[in-house]
This record gives structure tokens, C-alpha cells and sequence, in this order.
């Protein structure tokens, strides 16, 4: 019989395995920019054995579900067998279908089922794990939380994960309404401990724009970049960097010089192109990154208090790009 400390070590084995992974969490909530968020996710791992992609349907407690006999009939179910109609199946259904074809289902992979208990809720969460020969897995989750944000940032809790992926928000919105009413994204983004990747009208083949300033911060943030885009076929990686006044334009050239040759010599790693534009930080981004498929910032490194009712650049450029934005951590 296992006793706490076996549960305990169980997990932190498991924990400890999965940081030598690479491990990408997608938020699903049936909006076709979620599945382009899910589309980008495969081009970086579906076909790789070290990559992990976790799809969560985030399910508020007790949605309707007052059914006598409901949760010890369907909690030991395989996720996909339910033949009940419930919130976010079908949503999890299109999305197992966009990664993998029945036909390699059927012979390539294998199936496990699981469920925990939620205190309040008839169905609590369920999860079923699919792990192909190859050692790369694809995960579907119905997650019971009070409101999409928090199931997320819980279920990062359970991972680790090196990139959450989610549909935008509404935008558009200004600062007042941004800071008592957030987008589910902008929620993530502030919270979460890992990157986090905003998909909006998501166009593949464009490439990446990074913002980078010269710090120690910036360049590690850029090599972190370097490495989630080497993992598509063809990593396009431009840096942009932003001066504030002319005066600082030859000091803004040599950071983008600075960071080519760093990855360059640390890394191999060619960068497509490199910018200097003079202005507003959060402007300019949003200018210059509306030709790529992503804007790409390094998380401010000010207090979640700042964050939140002051702003940073890359929170502003989550609200204001009409792309898609990713924050590396």
C-alpha cells in the first residue's frame, strides 16, 4: 500500500522527467483562434518525441450537471467514449483531430483515462493521456475551475510547462477597463510563470519580432526565443530594438549588433533581419510587428502591482497589437 511519502516521490519524479521535456499547454475554448494557437503548437511538436502538448478545456464548477449517478458512470471513461453532450468535448474532440489522424491513432498510440475528485462538482476533472511509441504524448483535459484564467494557471501548477498557448481576448479596450476587467489572456500573461502565447489572426510563415534593449535580461530572453523558434522547420527570427529619442539611435544599433553576433557565436543562430526604430516603445512594436506572425517581449521584471495598475511595454503590446504576442519568461 502506498503510503504519502510514495505518492510524493511518485510525483516529484514524474515532475523532475518532465522538466527535460519540452511541454506546451493550450488553452481550448472552441474559437477558431484557440485551434491556430493548437496549429502553432503542432509545428513546433507533434511530430517530435521529446514534445509534450497538453489541450484544457477550462469548465466552471457545476455547469449544469445535477444528475444523479453522472460521476461514477463516466469518471472512469475513456474522455472521448462519453455519450453525453458535455461542455468542451467536442471542443477537445476537434482538437485531438487536428494532431493526429484516427487512422495512426488506432495503431500507434496508447490510451489512459484518469479523474480527480472536485469538491462541489458531479464531474471534477478528467484527463486522458495519449502516449505514442515514440515516447511524445498529447494530453486532453476537462478542467473544473471558477473562470478560464484561473483552470490555467492551476493546471500550469501540474506541469511544468515551457509554453502556454491561448486565443486573444477582446481588444481594443483601454487602460481602465484592461486593469479591473482583463482578458483571460492578459490574465495568463500577467500571472503565468512560463511564456505565454497570445494567438491573434495567427498567420504561419511571417516569423517573429523580438524587442530587445541591450540588458542581460533582454539577451537571454532573445536566446530562449532562438530556441522555441529552432524548433520549426524554418526559424525566422528578426530583432528590433527602440530608441527613444535620435540622440539614442547609435546606441539602439549597437544593441541589435551586439545581439546578432551573440547568437550567432553562442547559438549559430542567424537572425532574419535587425531594426532600429525612435519613438514610443509600445507604438513602434506594434508598427513594426504587424508584418510578422508574432511580436515577441521579455517579461518586465517590475512588481505585479506595477504590472497591473501602472502597465508594462509587454502588456501593453498584448492589449494593443492586432497579431499575436508572445512573452518569454
Amino acid at each position: 500500500m502506498n503510503t504519502d511519502d510514495d505518492v510524493r516521490r511518485e510525483l516529484e519524479a514524474v515532475y523532475e522527467a518532465r522538466k527535460n521535456r519540452f511541454r506546451i499547454l493550450v488553452g481550448i475554448d472552441g474559437e477558431d483562434e484557440s485551434y491556430r494557437g493548437l496549429q502553432y503548437a503542432a509545428r513546433m511538436g507533434a511530430n517530435r518525441s521529446d514534445c509534450d502538448i497538453i489541450l484544457v478545456y477550462v469548465r466552471p464548477i457545476d455547469q449544469g450537471l445535477h444528475t444523479g449517478g453522472l460521476q461514477a458512470r463516466v469518471a472512469r471513461e475513456n474522455l472521448l467514449s462519453w455519450g453525453i453532450e458535455l461542455p468542451g468535448i467536442r471542443y477537445l474532440k476537434k482538437g485531438l483531430s487536428m494532431l493526429v489522424e484516427d487512422a495512426e491513432m488506432d495503431g500507434d498510440w496508447v490510451a489512459e483515462a484518469s479523474h480527480t475528485d472536485v469538491q462541489g462538482d458531479p464531474l471534477g476533472d478528467n484527463k486522458t493521456e495519449y502516449r505514442h511509441k515514440d515516447g511524445r504524448s498529447i494530453v486532453l483535459k476537462l478542467k473544473t475551475a471558477p473562470d478560464a484564467a484561473s483552470g490555467i494557471l492551476d493546471q500550469y501548477e501540474l506541469g511544468p510547462y515551457d509554453l502556454i498557448i491561448l486565443g486573444c481576448g477582446k481588444g481594443g479596450r483601454g487602460p481602465i477597463s484592461s486593469v479591473f476587467a482583463p482578458s483571460v489572456a492578459e490574465k495568463v500573461a500577467l500571472h503565468a510563470p512560463c511564456s505565454v502565447f497570445v494567438a491573434r489572426k495567427l498567420e504561419a510563415g511571417h516569423g517573429h519580432l523580438i524587442a530587445v534593449d541591450g540588458t542581460d535580461k533582454a539577451m537571454e530572453i532573445l536566446k530562449e526565443e532562438a530556441r522555441i523558434a529552432s524548433r520549426f522547420a524554418d526559424p525566422k527570427v528578426s530583432a528590433i530594438c527602440i530608441a527613444k529619442t535620435e540622440a539614442e539611435r547609435a546606441q539602439a544599433e549597437a544593441v541589435v549588433a551586439k545581439a546578432e553576433a551573440m547568437l550567432k557565436d553562442e547559438m549559430d543562430f542567424q537572425l532574419k533581419a535587425t531594426y532600429v526604430r525612435v519613438g514610443d516603445p509600445v507604438k513602434e512594436i506594434v508598427d513594426a510587428g504587424r508584418d510578422y506572425s508574432a511580436i515577441v517581449l521579455g517579461c518586465s521584471e517590475r512588481s505585479l502591482f506595477y504590472r497591473m495598475f501602472v502597465s508594462s511595454v509587454p502588456l501593453e503590446v498584448v492589449r494593443r497589437a492586432r497579431n499575436s504576442v508572445m512573452i518569454i519568461r
